[in-house]
């Protein structure tokens, strides 16, 4: 459990964390290894490997580049039971508990299982919620369930605290990859006060100024994706914003 205590040591201490998403389908060499050198310079805290569907690209090559150029913790975003890999740090074990999908609420886990007790890897139990983030994105599609409606602030919150009675040590809010917009402030800020474990938020991230609202707004961990591939700053920016917001929690 090293990489869950790291987690939770770092959330009671009251420290905001921030991970990098990584798609294996779009994990060229040249920009993993500018991606690893530039999160190594802004203390990113996390590497998220993985993808909902992934059709030509390989996790364990990805996992071996990030590795090779990096002591930053790996850990697998699975989208399904192939998604494993024995070179990770560590796996989030996520169900989606937002949908009815009985394959993504333990299915894919039965298979992969097995695969995980060999490899000895970390296991993050993570209760997985998806929320509307005004248009069809990748997840929603592939998992064939209905996201939480962008204003069901209540329906989330009691998701994300049944997640957490169920034992899930921490609670995923993702709009998706390609989101028009992120999981609202006010959600986000309503779960927080209803659980008591890491709150992680991703989908639809594109400037520093969310991040930082979504950190103020409750988020543990924030996950940024796609909108690096386009803006080669923006892990710079969130990463400052960051560490804005902890030097203030610091002195309070």
């Amino acid at each position: 459990m090293i990489y869950e205590n790291h987690i939770l040591r770092k959330f009671n201490e009251g420290r905001k964390q921030l991970a990098v998403l990584i798609d294996p389908d779009k994990a060229e060499k040249e920009q993993v290894e500018r991606l690893c050198y530039y999160s190594k310079a802004h203390e990113v805290d996390y590497f998220f490997v993985g993808g909902s569907v992934i059709t030509h690209g390989s996790i364990h090559q990805t996992i071996q580049l990030l590795k090779q150029h990096t002591d930053i913790p790996v850990i697998i975003f699975p989208g399904n039971a192939s998604q494993v890999d024995k070179h990770a740090d560590a796996l989030l074990y996520l169900s989606l508990i937002s949908g009815r999908n009985p394959d993504l609420l333990i299915g894919q886990h039965i298979i992969s299982a097995p695969a995980i007790k060999e490899f000895g890897l970390e296991v993050i139990s993570t209760g997985y919620i998806l929320i509307d983030s005004g248009n069809v994105t990748t997840v929603q599609y592939v998992s064939n369930t209905k996201p939480i409606p962008h204003d069901g602030i209540e329906i989330a919150m009691s998701t994300a605290l049944a997640g957490e009675y169920l034992g899930m040590k921490l609670i995923y809010l993702e709009a998706g990859s390609g989101a028009r917009r992120t999981v609202s402030e006010k959600m986000i800020k309503e779960v927080r006060n209803e659980i008591t474990v890491p709150l992680i938020v991703g989908g639809g991230i594109r400037t520093a100024e969310k991040a930082k609202d979504i950190y103020l707004a409750g988020a543990d961990i924030v996950v940024i994706g796609n909108a690096i591939e386009t803006n080669a700053n923006l892990m710079t920016e969130i990463a400052e914003a960051k560490k804005e917001i902890n030097e203030t929690l610091k002195k309070k």
